[in-house]
Parts: structure tokens; sequence; C-alpha cells
């Protein structure tokens, strides 16, 4: 269970980095990359064996970590104009929601529990996301379509799916920093060539804040990646759990991160939405 803590605690912070980006003019799309650069590097200090590219290669898991870094990258962008597009609120909902997706596959291909009182658990964790999402002076509207809010859904699910899997099925079990790594390494190379192809359209303009702020958010989206790794990793606490509450515990603690050092506030329904989750996180842990 600590290394699930410390995987909300990381997830929480990068909420609060990324807070703190517009206070110092930091360019997102910049620190995104330098973040994946750490984060691979990260990986590899951490790896207790010599690196050896031609055995990475060879791993089992090796395709799953290229897909993974291509949709890490792509999901983001889905993310970044669904909020402009659908709002921040619609964002974080489809973002948030998609713990369903690996939940229903923990239950199905592991055979995971199903007891009344973790169904009710998990219901009460998607009420528990909708209504903190819901910010004041906030709509969740969908215009005119619900095709981006349903592709982030998709995608987000499909990330902590494979994740689980490639993790119980092929990761060994000192493998997990040199598995992120691999996963950070691809999603660097294609936000690399995403900066390069802006350098040859003159529309890159470099900001040395990103740099500082990328390896900030490096170094704690490494930590978030990796403990969430060794939480699943643990069999005795099982995936749909593990998920559940990880996300449902983020929605909450950026909640009150966001009240406590930005003064934010909070309505009614996102009081409702904490308590939710706070119910929530009891009922599927204890069950």
């Amino acid at each position: 269970m600590i290394y699930l803590l410390l995987s909300i605690l990381a997830s929480t912070f990068i909420f609060l980095i990324f807070k703190l980006f517009d206070r110092f003019k930091v360019n997102t799309l910049q620190a995104i990359v330098f973040n994946y650069i750490v984060a691979c590097l990260c990986g590899i200090v951490t790896y207790c064996k010599p690196i050896d590219i031609t055995e990475i290669t060879q791993e089992k898991w090796f395709f799953g970590a290229i897909a993974l870094g291509f949709l890490f990258i792509f999901i983001f962008n889905v993310m970044a104009i669904t909020a402009q597009q659908n709002g921040i609120s619609v964002a974080s909902v489809a973002t948030k929601m998609s713990v369903i997706i690996p939940v229903f596959f923990g239950i199905y291909m592991y055979g995971e529990s199903t007891g009344i009182q973790k169904i009710i658990g998990i219901l009460l964790a998607l009420l528990a996301v909708y209504f903190v999402s819901i910010k004041p002076n906030s709509n969740i509207h969908l215009k005119n379509s619900i095709l981006l809010p349903f592709i982030l859904f998709l995608g987000s699910g499909i990330i902590d799916t494979s994740i689980k899997y490639l993790e119980t099925t092929y990761v060994s079990e000192n493998g997990i920093p040199i598995f992120s790594a691999t996963i950070f390494c691809f999603a660097a190379c294609i936000g690399l060539c995403i900066l390069l192809y802006k350098t040859l359209k003159k529309e890159f303009k470099f900001n040395p804040q990103s740099l500082i702020g990328g390896t900030v958010l490096g170094i704690v989206n490494y930590v978030s990646i990796y403990y969430i790794l060794k939480a699943l990793d643990n069999d005795s606490i099982e995936s749909s759990t593990i998920f559940t509450v990880n996300n449902v515990a983020i929605v909450m603690l950026s909640s009150l991160v966001g009240l406590i050092l930005f003064k934010e506030k909070l309505s009614i329904k996102n009081w409702i939405g904490v308590s939710f989750a706070i119910i929530s996180i009891l009922l599927v842990t204890l069950s």
C-alpha cells in the first residue's frame, strides 16, 4: 500500500507543477518533452544492471513500450485540445473516468473480486470524479461532438490497462526501471520530432524556464509511474482496487491542494465529490 500512496502523492504533485507553469511562464510543450528525457534518464540511473540495447530490444515488452510512448504523447495532445474545445472539466472527467476500463479488464482477465461492496465503491468513485471535476463557474459542455472526450477516455484507459498487462505478463521483478525508461525514451523521441518540426517552421523559441520545469516534472513523473508499477506488482492487492483508489485519490487530493495553496473555491458539488471519494476509497480498500 505504501507504493500506491507514493504514486498518488507524486501524481498530485504533478498537478501542482502544472499549476506553477503559468506563474513562472513555462512553455508547456517544451517542458513536457524535457520531462520525458529526464524521466528516461531516471529509469536508466535506477536500473541495477548494465544497459544492453540489444537485450532491451529483445524483451517481450519492448514493442508494447514503443506503443505506450506514442500513446503518452498522443493522449497528452488530445487532452490539451479537449480542454480547449470542450473545457477543462470535460478533459478531467474523461481522463479519470477511464479508470473503469482497467478495472473491468482486471475483473475479466484476472478474475478479480466483484463483491457488492466493491461495486458500490467503484460507482461512488465515478460519481466522485464527476462532482469534484465540476469547478465553480464552469460548465461541462460537449458542444457539437463527443469524439475528443471519447478518444481521451478510451486512450487513457488503454494506457492504464496496457501498463498493467505488460507489467504482469512480461516485466521482470527488477525490470521496472528500464521498462519505464523505454516508454519515456520513445515519448521523448516523438516530442523532440515535434520540436524539430516547429523549428523548421520557425515556430520554436527556446524557453529556459521549461528546462527547469521539465526537469522537476520528469523526476516526479518517473516516481509516479515507478511506484504505480511497483503497486501493481504486489499480488496481495487487486489491480481494480489499485486503479480505483489511485484515480479517485488523485482527483480528491488535487482539489484539496488547489483549495489550500491556490485558494481555489470548491462548490457544494465539489465537497459532495470529495465525500464520495473518501467513502469509495474506504469501500474498495476494505472490500
